[in-house]
Order: C-alpha cells, then sequence, then structure tokens
C-alpha cells in the first residue's frame, strides 16, 4: 500500500496533463511515481525534462542505458524500478533470456566485458554507502570514453533519486511491469514486495 496516495485524475493539471499523454505513448502507461509527484508544483516537468536529457540522448546504446538502470536498481534494492528497468529493457531490445539472467552477468556468456564492467559499476554506486571503486573507475575507462562515462554516472544518480523516492514512498508498482518483471526475473527470486 502506498504511503503517499498518486494524485487524484482531477487534479491533474492540463500541462502535466500533456507530459503524461506523452509518457503513456512511450511507456504504455503513466507511472504511479510520477503521479505523487505531481503534488509538488513543477516536479513532474523538472524531472521528466531531466529523464530525457538522461535516458534520451544517443552516447550509449539503449540496451545498456536500461540495463545500468537495471542494475543501479538492483544495487539499491528498489523493485519499483527493477520493475521499470525490466520492461524498458525489453522495450530497447534487451532478450527475455538475457534479462533473466542479468544477475549473473559476472559470468554469463550473454554479457561482453564493456557490459560486464558498465553493470558492475551500476550495481556499486546503486548501494549505500556507494561501493565504487577507483577500479571500478579504471575498468570503465579501458572501455569507455569520458563522455560515456558521464552519462552511465547520470543515469546511476537519475535512478538514486527514484530508488530514494519509490521505497521511501512504498509506491504501488503498476500492473504491466510487475506481471512481465515476475515472469522473467520472478524465478530468480524477484518479487515486488512493498510496491504490491
Amino acid at each position: 500500500m502506498p504511503r503517499i496516495d498518486p494524485i487524484a485524475e482531477t487534479e491533474i493539471s492540463e500541462e502535466i496533463r500533456e507530459r503524461f499523454v506523452f509518457i503513456e505513448q512511450v511507456m504504455g502507461f503513466v507511472p504511479n511515481s510520477l503521479k505523487t509527484m505531481a503534488r509538488i508544483p513543477g516536479l513532474v516537468k523538472a524531472f521528466t525534462d531531466l529523464s530525457s536529457v538522461v535516458l534520451g540522448n544517443d552516447i550509449l546504446p539503449a540496451e545498456l542505458r536500461s540495463m545500468v538502470s537495471l542494475m543501479v536498481s538492483s544495487g539499491a534494492e528498489c523493485r519499483y524500478c527493477q520493475a521499470h528497468s525490466t520492461s524498458s529493457a525489453a522495450r530497447a531490445g534487451v532478450s527475455d533470456q538475457k534479462l533473466s539472467d542479468i544477475w549473473n552477468f559476472e559470468t554469463s556468456d550473454l554479457f561482453p566485458e564493456p557490459e560486464r564492467v558498465a553493470l558492475r559499476f551500476a550495481f556499486h554506486a546503486g548501494q549505500i554507502p556507494n561501493a565504487v571503486t577507483d577500479q571500478d573507475m579504471e575498468a570503465l575507462r579501458e572501455h569507455y570514453d569520458e563522455q560515456e562515462i558521464t552519462s552511465i554516472v547520470s543515469i546511476c544518480s537519475l535512478f538514486g533519486y527514484l530508488n530514494r523516492w519509490n521505497d521511501t514512498m512504498a509506491t504501488q508498482l503498476e500492473e504491466h511491469p510487475k506481471d512481465f518483471s515476475s515472469k522473467i526475473l520472478g524465478p530468480r527470486g524477484w518479487e515486488s514486495g512493498k510496491h504490491s
């Protein structure tokens, strides 16, 4: 049960409604997290503007951006963001097989070394306290330039905000990401937890 209910449909401003229409076209639904953010004037606009810059560029392939999102959320143990990132990764073209094996990225043949390095970094960045080491950064430098590394850090930071928001609010998980993640990650132990 969410700790703060999403804003009522009748309270949504026209500006936010327009953003929600776009988000629904992209994701297939409007996340409950955004409906809760809508309680603070300007927050949905600020957050979606930042998200579109961080996630909407082509500095890194879409598949890698979504897997980094999933791993930083795994490091933070936010089940809501894990579910969203899993369904986003599938939309970005990551196979169900690769997604179901993502927690074995260190040993799975499905993940080439550059992806392993980025996923390890993201997992460490999601932990509290932050577990990124100088060795993690040096490993990134072997495969990515400074703009790509900055992009990875920006994704980790954006999801750091989302992880804290959704775990604190116990945001209710929407049906599509919940069902998809139960199918893909459930056999590996994933469950929606407080986000049911």
